[in-house]
């Protein structure tokens, strides 16, 4: 049977599924992302499930799981050091993230992510004055950030940025 074929003939999974998928594949991710010696293999892993997470929280999640997903793939492409698609997947996060306050469905860390994942892809694309301006609205909107430990990661994440 053909890789296309299975596809068309496979169960259609439920919200809760496309749920579960979506996290356990977000969680791997990281732990791909945090391994100092990936293999090329554990490289196209980590992209592709990267991927395949934001494609599952597509059919189960709000705009702001959206820009989560989103946040992760640009994420990955900034550590493998590819500006381009990290800067594209930034920026969908960034409009997934602004959906999601609209509608009242952000968490209160949710923008200053976005703008931490903006610097980073920028910084990875060589627009260090981009990056500049993106990493100084993500540390004022860390004052937007109710929860101490929500607050220390995104700092520690907009630390980290190769600026």
């Amino acid at each position: 049977m053909s890789d296309v074929a299975a596809a068309a003939s496979a169960p259609d999974l439920d919200a809760a599924a496309h749920r579960r998928l979506g996290v356990d594949l977000f969680n791997h991710v990281w732990t791909l992302v945090e391994k100092p010696d990936r293999t090329p293999a554990e490289i196209d892993e980590m992209i592709h499930a990267a991927h395949a997470s934001r494609y599952h929280w597509s059919k189960a999640g709000t705009n702001a799981n959206l820009g989560r997903g989103e946040w992760q793939v640009a994420r990955v492409y900034s550590v493998l050091g590819r500006g381009e698609p990290a800067q594209f997947h930034a920026a969908r996060c960034l409009a997934y993230v602004q959906a999601a306050i609209a509608a009242g469905e952000a968490d209160d860390w949710d923008l200053a992510g976005a703008y931490e994942g903006s610097a980073r892809a920028a910084a990875v694309a060589g627009s260090r004055d981009e990056a500049i301006a993106w990493r100084d609205k993500a540390r004022a909107a860390l004052a937007d950030i109710s929860d101490p430990g929500d607050r220390e990661v995104i700092g520690g994440d907009l630390a980290t940025l190769p600026i």
